[in-house]
């Protein structure tokens, strides 16, 4: 097992090219984990120019155009502008000189303060140890998940019904997440979490392939060490097409993380 570090590394090339080896270890099936991918562009925002004053990825927009293959691939970083208190950059995910996958990224400087106001509670869970852990090779499923040997989640058993084939149709998953190498979560690794596993559509019945077609994700504050809690909604379905909105909580109960995603989804006639 690797750690996410390992996993989102770059070799910075001069001129905001860089080049990266994705890791298949953070793949769901044999697809890599859009989390994963949008934390490797960000990695690369705030190793370039402009994170020198802005060190921190504050917030993300990914448009996934094809989903990239395990192995090298060419990430390259353009200055839209750098400010006094954010920067905000393009950056682009290439392999074989195809455009894979392109992000707008906003870098500032995060605190660990808490909030001035917020009307969002915490999510309830039971205790860690009464929760499912997910394993890589989920029971019925007709693919493996690599990636939950790289992050480990326990998933609220109230929200478990559809692995029993009695969906509770409700729109929410909630979990525990660590990283499974023991680091603490940050404003990188955060966007993994965003972009949980598995898709809110299994509890609506619905188990086929969610690809991500566009994220966008929000980083509040310095997570405090220890596991994070996460819960995944979905509000509307129609059209082959679904959202989904993930809230993450710190240790300390604190909003930390917010996204929301569109994803292609196969509604029953």
């Amino acid at each position: 097992m690797g750690t996410f570090r390992d996993a989102t590394a770059l070799i910075a090339h001069g001129g905001g090219d860089f080049g990266a080896t994705l890791d298949a270890q953070w793949s769901v099936g044999t697809k890599l984990h859009g989390g994963y991918l949008l934390a490797v562009l960000a990695r690369a925002a705030c190793e370039s120019s402009a994170g020198e004053r802005h060190p921190h990825v504050t917030a993300v927009s990914g448009a996934f155009v094809e989903p990239p293959e395990p192995g090298p691939a060419d990430v390259r970083v353009e200055p839209l502008r750098i400010g006094k208190s954010v920067a905000q950059v393009r950056a682009t995910l290439a392999q074989e000189g195809r455009t894979l996958l392109e992000a707008h990224v906003t870098l500032g400087v995060l605190d660990d303060a808490d909030p001035w106001w917020s009307s969002l509670p915490t999510v309830e869970l039971p205790p860690e140890e009464d929760c499912f852990l997910a394993p890589t090779d989920p029971p019925g499923a007709d693919f493996p998940v690599p990636l939950m040997g790289v992050v480990e989640e326990r998933i609220d058993p109230a929200h478990l019904a559809f692995a029993f084939g009695a969906p509770s149709r409700r729109g929410e998953i909630a979990s525990w997440q660590r990283l499974a190498d023991g680091s603490d979560w940050d404003p990188l690794s955060l966007l993994v979490a965003l972009d949980p596993v598995p898709p809110v559509a299994f509890d609506l019945g619905l188990p086929g392939w969610v690809p991500t077609l566009q994220l966008s994700a929000y980083v509040r504050r310095l997570p405090a060490p220890g596991p994070i809690r996460v819960r995944l909604t979905a509000t509307d379905v129609g059209g082959d097409r679904m959202d989904e909105v993930a809230h993450v909580w710190d240790s300390k109960g604190r909003l930390v993380a917010q996204a929301t995603q569109l994803a292609a989804v196969r509604v029953p006639d």
